[in-house]
């Protein structure tokens, strides 16, 4: 019996076409790259990557089912030609916890005033400083409470931080006070020392983090964004930063990627700024997903983290 086959197109976990036939077929699919393999568009059942080019999975007229290979899933339901099949977000343990010890490392370095010392050390000064704040009087808000945004928050409950989070709805995660709704957004917003953005990216929030949002933050705040670029007004940012109004930002996803070199995002002195790789998609749980959601499909067994798209997410 022919094994179900999976279409991978997009940006694809690096080394990802390297992988031998028999790896994906010891999950029960057989792979088919698009970029490299023939294949016969009427024979593809399922469809997997990460943002994939408009208008291309139109052309797979007896797809079954979408399995993204990221978190998001904004890259699929921007495309107005997307087939109405269910489409599968990717949800691991081991990227919630990637993006969780990045999260907490760039906290920990802004807290602790490390780029300070960085400068110091280089012009070899010794130069002491006390803290700003104890971690106890330190507020950090999560804006988005779903896996992500919770992990995270679980991740920082160690270092006495004060924690809140932001959701559409109400959410119960220990030790975080929740906010719910546009009426408890300012409310939020006034309670950030720090404000990490792990939404979802959908028509509501596209330019979220815009002046608005920022000049409803206290005074100093600190901004980091590992959702996705499309949530951020780039030169909302830089301005909040130039006045003074925020301390400092870490960004590790943008508007065009790779972040264009005229960027002045990469000279910003108040800006870190990574190449989107807060979290990379692990290729054994990626194939463990596909092959689970596959086998599952195929069975008529229901499927799990299947995308609302009204929702977005």
């Amino acid at each position: 019996m022919d094994r179900p086959k999976v279409l991978f197109k997009g940006m694809l976990p690096p080394g990802w076409s390297a992988i031998p036939p028999e790896r994906f077929a010891a999950h029960g699919f057989d792979a088919i790259i698009a970029d490299r393999d023939p294949y016969d568009p009427p024979a593809i059942q399922y469809f997997s990557g990460f943002r994939p080019p408009p208008g291309f999975i139109k052309t797979l007229p007896n797809l079954r089912t979408i399995f993204s290979l990221g978190a998001g899933v904004d890259g699929f339901l921007r495309d107005p030609d997307l087939p109405n099949v269910p489409l599968v977000r990717f949800v691991d343990p081991t990227l919630m916890h990637e993006m969780a010890q990045y999260v907490v490392m760039h906290v920990l370095i802004a807290h602790r005033g490390q780029r300070f010392f960085d400068a110091a050390q280089a012009e070899s000064q010794w130069r002491q400083r006390m803290l700003q704040r104890p971690s106890r009087d330190t507020r950090i808000g999560l804006l988005g409470l779903g896996d992500i945004g919770a992990s995270i928050a679980t991740s920082l409950l160690p270092f006495d931080f004060q924690l809140s989070g932001w959701s559409r709805t109400r959410k119960s995660v220990p030790g975080v006070k929740s906010f719910a709704g546009e009426a408890e957004l300012p409310q939020f917003l006034a309670a950030c020392d720090y404000l990490v953005c792990t939404l979802p990216l959908t028509e509501a929030t596209r330019g979220i983090l815009n002046a608005a949002l920022f000049a409803q933050l206290p005074a100093g705040a600190f901004v980091i964004n590992v959702a996705r670029g499309g949530h951020l007004v780039e030169a909302d940012l830089i301005a909040a930063l130039d006045s003074g109004h925020l301390s400092g930002a870490v960004l590790d996803v943008f508007a065009t990627e790779p972040l264009p070199s005229e960027s002045p995002i990469w000279r910003h002195p108040k800006i870190t700024a990574t190449p989107h790789i807060a979290a990379l998609t692990d290729t054994a749980a990626a194939l463990a997903f596909i092959g689970d959601g596959v086998a599952r499909a195929e069975s008529g067994r229901p499927l799990l983290h299947v995308v609302d798209r009204g929702r977005g997410y």
